[in-house]
């Protein structure tokens, strides 16, 4: 599998963008601030024609250029139903002493093909990538965590789980989103490679090791 990303604006969010292979289809995973230039020359230099936006959380950092990518390669953007809302309201996901101004040049709507994600038993199958949609709140009420397979196992985790550490539970508590989490994690392969919101990327074998907690549902 092709997994192409860099750290998109100020608040460093990873975006991706997911292939079986250069000349494929592909998908755009979290295309935060800034984001949609380099996206774009990325998809042009490995000649891939991206089917989807999909996004791991509602917050602002992770869907910034959700808007002007959907309409210009005229696809859909999937969301867990439960974070919908902050995509036209960024702010209605932050803190009120959110600083106003680190908002200026976000498009403040919806991209016009929104769709909700459906649950793990319901996959997608999109640009040759079969995706399984984890729900696992926490950090968002609509937080997810999407598995992707094409050949390779890649796990992006948003801000529900980075390399080394677990997210931070804005919208519930810490030890739910741990066993929401070791739940998605529980079947999965040793190899599978996990790529977070923030941070460096990992492999499920070697957070199972330094997260113990991930290994409850094995």
């Amino acid at each position: 599998m092709l997994v192409l990303d860099f750290p998109a604006g100020s608040f460093t969010t990873n975006a991706y963008i997911i292939a079986p292979a250069p000349g494929s289809g592909c998908l755009i995973v979290d295309p935060g601030q800034r984001s949609a230039e380099k996206i774009r020359t990325l998809i042009s230099g490995h000649r891939l024609v991206p089917e989807a936006v999909l996004l791991t959380h509602g917050h602002m950092d992770h869907t910034w250029d959700a808007v002007p990518l959907c309409r210009d390669f005229d696809i859909p953007v999937y969301i867990h139903p439960g974070d919908r809302f902050m995509l036209g309201v960024p702010e209605a996901g932050l803190p009120d002493s959110f600083p106003a101004d680190l908002l200026e040049g976000h498009p403040h709507r919806e991209p016009t093909d929104v769709r909700h994600l459906p649950g793990p038993e319901s996959p997608l199958s999109i640009a040759g990538i079969t995706v399984h949609s984890h729900h696992v709140g926490g950090h968002t009420p609509g937080s997810v965590i999407l598995h992707c397979t094409a050949e390779d196992d890649v796990l992006l985790t948003g801000d529900a789980l980075f390399a080394g550490s677990i997210g931070q539970a804005f919208s519930g508590n810490l030890r739910s989103l741990q066993e929401a989490v070791a739940e998605v994690f529980g079947p999965m392969p040793d190899g599978g490679s996990l790529l977070p919101g923030h941070g460096d990327s990992s492999t499920v074998r070697q957070e199972r090791r330094r997260q113990p907690f991930l290994n409850l549902r094995r």
